[in-house]
């Protein structure tokens, strides 16, 4: 005997975890999600009459100082609404963020089905970013509509490779 130990035999792979990629549009998801948990919260807030009162008075100030039309309207939307539905849009915001940390946490775990959701859902919303965009050009939003696309196109490539790569 020399001696010598057998030689070590590598550990399989527990199979293909979920790549960069997904792991980056679920990170992106997530963002969305406390975006959106932020907006949710906002509302609520505003079914505070103190809350919604000093809101009016730093936005009129602000709109009067400054002369933003823009700002002077979503001042009057605001304050047109009543305190059901305030909640109404309280509780949307909170089910698309439940719905981006969905699909956040299924892309994460690399769930199949988590790239079909998101798929479906992302491109769901498009016609009402364009709707967004058209209205008003910002960056922001140009920048929001062309990663949805994009996250749309990587997902749809990525699943129809899948697809053909099953045996008959």
């Amino acid at each position: 005997m020399s001696g010598s130990s057998p030689p070590m035999q590598p550990v399989a792979a527990a199979g293909p975890g979920p790549d960069r990629a997904l792991r980056l549009i679920a990170v992106y998801k997530f963002c969305k999600a406390a975006l959106t948990v932020a907006i949710g919260l906002g509302t609520m807030r505003l079914l505070n009459p103190a809350v919604a009162a000093w809101a009016d008075r730093w936005a009129a100030a602000l709109a009067l100082r400054h002369d933003r039309r823009l700002l002077g309207q979503l001042i009057a939307v605001v304050a047109g609404l009543s305190p059901h539905r305030l909640e109404e849009l309280a509780l949307g915001a909170f089910t698309i963020a439940l719905l981006f940390i969905t699909e956040g946490v299924g892309l994460w775990m690399g769930k199949r089905w988590a790239e079909y959701l998101t798929v479906i859902a992302t491109t769901l919303f498009v016609p009402v970013e364009i709707v967004q965009l058209v209205r008003l050009v910002t960056a922001t939003r140009l920048a929001a509509l062309l990663i949805n696309l994009a996250v749309v196109a990587f997902l749809v490539y990525r699943l129809r490779r899948s697809e053909s790569r099953r045996p008959a």
